[in-house]
């Protein structure tokens, strides 16, 4: 079970890095257009829909590796004083009564919005440019695909938590200089 585990969560992670990347293009197509538009005078027609696309991209594509990494928000001022096994209790329960349905949903009407904008070769209406985004709305059941993924992997960890008593490790990534600090009292750089 801890290798399926790992395997999932290892390609959430892989997604979320790889898809990290439009954060890159996001700000340079911003960068540029503020620089156009207000120095040269000379607006771009295509950089909002760029913007537009990279954000959803970015947005829908690492919810899985937000997932695998237990970064969501969550409103836990009662639930870290629970024993692991409690906590592993809810959390299975709310994944199969809320997570899944919604994630489902997405899915499925993911793939119908999706297939319609692939028949109908659909442009952005936004802007002159006319740019084509069935391409990027076929991110959205893709996304909803991937969360239930990672979701079939936290089910299998709190399966596990609640058989044995403690959580399973996760996958290493980057960190928040928070965390760096309060567990180490190191700089947070990852050179101590």
């Amino acid at each position: 079970m801890k290798k399926l585990i790992y395997a999932i969560e290892s390609l959430s992670v892989w997604t979320g890095r790889a898809f990290g990347w439009c954060i890159l293009i996001l700000t340079f197509s911003v960068s540029y257009e503020v620089v156009v538009r207000y120095v040269f005078n000379a607006p771009t027609v295509w950089a909002f829909d760029m913007m537009v696309q990279m954000y959803g991209a970015l947005f829908l594509m690492s919810g899985a590796y937000a997932l695998a990494q237990d970064t969501h928000v969550r409103g836990d001022i009662l639930y870290r004083f629970f024993p692991v096994r409690v906590q592993a209790t809810i959390d299975f329960i709310l994944y199969l009564v809320f997570f899944f349905p919604g994630m489902l949903a997405l899915f499925w009407f993911g793939a119908e919005i999706a297939a319609d904008s692939w028949r109908y070769k659909e442009v952005s209406w936004n802007s002159p440019a006319r740019i084509q985004i069935y391409f990027f709305k076929t991110l959205i059941p893709l996304a909803g695909g991937l969360l239930i993924l990672q979701g079939i992997s936290e089910c299998m960890r709190c399966w596990k938590a609640i058989r044995e008593g403690r959580w399973m490790e996760r996958l290493k990534d980057v960190r928040e200089t928070e965390q760096s600090l309060l567990e180490g009292g190191g700089t947070g750089t990852g050179v101590e």
